[in-house]
């Protein structure tokens, strides 16, 4: 794959990794912060009325902040990979368009939810609910559409359908795994109901997707079969079964010890879920890299010129250090278990 890749010691080489990983990185931190609240936005319609303040508290302080990790990894795609975004965002623009659609839902409904009359409350959850639903099942759509090379067809679509409910079942894992850190009582107990019914769902999609993604392409078939690669990514597989089996144990056993008012452990389902993210997005971009797309366009023929790069890597530079600043501080500052929520 790397005689694809222009002399690496000049700019117009090595610029383009950088971005690459730069964009890959906000990408991961992205999917994992605002995947639990999205997690926590979908298991809402499960809750109570009195759970579902509790679990907005919870994730209250965090989620706005979360989804600029996003607008990080989609500016740099657009300002240095241009060509490739036209190409993507062009494929995908109905599943961009209502994940949007479904992000302002939610930032609408979050705010609107606390302070309308109590008759008008239930609308604004379910609002908030539908908004996570449409956003998560988007991002797993134009996941699905990743592996598959942008492909199109009814079987490709379909695929790519199966995916975002697979993402879906994923974030609701790590949402559940977040309230059993952040909630006690009851909510609590039940947030370790909803991680066991979708862990299974989550397993299935990590599977479909394992399975694809090599096959959508000889090169990348080549990459993971081929000797002595296939040794040597044999951990990856072998450790991603392991945090499952984890995962599945520490939920097994969570319940007589939070009814015990034991806290032991009670970090290990979302602790092994965020792993698994780790372990799927590295395995993703070693078959993927060095491509934007796969098997039509590099990310050096998609990169703009060195002298763009350049200026776009000082800001970076700048931007990345400050937005990672307060996203520490702020998960900091709010640590501990939410309460009900008060205005």
């Amino acid at each position: 794959m790397l005689d694809l890749a222009p002399d690496l010691t000049q700019a117009a080489g090595w610029m383009p990794i950088v971005f690459m990983g730069v964009m890959g990185l906000s990408m991961l931190i992205y999917v994992i912060l605002d995947g639990y609240d999205l997690g926590v936005g979908v298991l809402m319609r499960r809750a109570s009325d009195e759970d579902k303040d509790t679990m907005i508290a919870s994730i209250g302080p965090f989620w706005d902040a979360n989804e600029t990790w996003l607008v990080l990894g989609v500016g740099i795609l657009l300002t240095v990979f241009h060509k490739g975004y036209g190409m993507i965002l062009g494929t995908l623009y109905l599943p961009v368009a209502l994940m949007l659609i479904g992000l302002v839902l939610r930032g609408v409904a979050f705010d609107f939810r606390v302070k309308a009359r109590a008759a008008s409350k239930p609308l604004w959850n379910r609002i908030f609910y539908i908004g996570s639903m449409a956003a998560a099942w988007s991002q797993g759509y134009m996941l699905g559409a990743l592996v598959t090379g942008f492909a199109t067809g009814p079987w490709y679509g379909l695929f790519n359908a199966v995916i975002g409910l697979a993402l879906i079942a994923a974030y609701c894992l790590m949402g559940a795994g977040w309230l059993i850190i952040k909630t006690e009582g009851e909510l609590q107990l039940r947030a370790v109901r909803w991680a066991r019914f979708s862990l299974w769902f989550t397993m299935a999609g990590i599977a479909a997707i394992s399975l694809t993604t090599p096959l959508v392409s000889p090169s990348i078939f080549a990459k993971w079969f081929s000797f002595p690669n296939i040794v040597l990514l044999l951990p990856i597989p072998v450790a991603t079964a392991v945090l499952f089996w984890i995962i599945h144990r520490s939920l097994q056993r969570l319940p007589v010890r939070l009814a015990q008012g034991n806290e032991y452990g009670a970090w290990v389902p979302f602790g092994s879920t965020v792993g698994v993210f780790f372990l799927a997005f590295y395995g993703l971009a070693y078959s993927v890299f060095p491509w934007l797309i796969i098997d039509k366009l590099t990310i050096w023929q998609s990169a703009s010129a060195p002298a763009s790069m350049g200026v776009i890597l000082v800001g970076a530079l700048v931007v990345l250090p400050i937005i990672l600043g307060y996203t520490v501080y702020a998960y900091r500052v709010f640590w501990g278990k939410s309460t009900t929520l008060k205005y």
